[in-house]
């Protein structure tokens, strides 16, 4: 059941990190989007849990903020990497 509990939270997390990454990200699809998203919440409580994060009773907000911020780097990420040129050659 965990693993469907995560995949939930990575498209809603990867959707999260599409909107607050900069720039203009609607250039790549949203099943890497989803996949940034499961990513984000992977490394995201890995990382929460290396700097010392053990949860809390109720909602832990602090692990999801991380969760976030690493799905929209991993959205830049993948952004910049699948990027096209703007500039038609001849």
């Amino acid at each position: 059941m965990e693993i469907i509990g995560v995949l939930i939270a990575g498209i809603i997390i990867g959707l999260l990190g599409k909107f607050v990454a900069p720039g203009d990200k609607d250039n790549i699809p949203i099943w890497l989007t989803i996949l940034c998203g499961i990513g984000g919440v992977l490394i995201g409580w890995f990382i929460y849990t290396a700097f010392g994060g053990n949860g809390s009773p109720g909602i832990d907000w602090v692990r999801w903020l991380v969760a976030i911020l690493v799905a929209a780097v991993l959205v830049v990420i993948a952004a910049s990497v699948t990027a096209r040129s703007r500039t038609r050659s001849l």
